[in-house]
């Protein structure tokens, strides 16, 4: 079992909201992200940012591999490769909910190699080569949503 990383934003709380400027309704810039509990051997790590409140499907906002092990990812930043997105982009697709109020967990794996993905491989192939080599994981959940508006 991997041991637990703990991943947080200096801009929010776990289960709180992300503030307007990392989403579609501000910057859209990736918000500043801080990992406490990297392991020893940790050679690169990865991480994973979804939706799983979408319409249709959860919905991948962010991949991101081969980051060299850190203890923060900085604001407007890809520190790694970047992978396809379920918006058919590379890089951060910041939260823009069609409506109501969405979770968006962060995700964050430790792992013993580098990956050998291209650029804009999807999810399921990073997942697969992560297979067998995450030496800890960690998840940080928070909300973004809208108002309706009235006519």
């Amino acid at each position: 079992m991997a041991k637990k990383l703990v991943i947080s934003s200096p801009e929010f709380i776990e289960g709180g909201t992300i503030p307007k400027k990392y989403t579609a309704d501000g910057e859209s810039v990736n918000p500043p992200l801080t990992i406490d509990g990297v392991p020893e051997g940790t050679q690169y790590m990865a991480l994973i940012m979804d939706d799983p409140d979408a319409p249709k499907r959860v919905f991948t906002h962010w991949l991101l591999w081969d980051i060299e092990p850190a203890a923060s990812i900085s604001e407007d930043t890809s520190p790694g490769v970047s992978g396809m997105n379920s918006a058919g982009n590379t890089g951060y697709t910041p939260p823009d909910p069609p409506s109501g109020n969405h979770r968006y967990f962060f995700r964050i794996y430790a792992l013993d190699i580098g990956l050998n993905l291209r650029t804009g491989a999807p999810r399921d192939a990073l997942e697969a080569a992560m297979r067998g080599h995450v030496l800890a994981e960690g998840v940080m959940m928070a909300r973004y949503g809208r108002v309706a508006e009235h006519a």
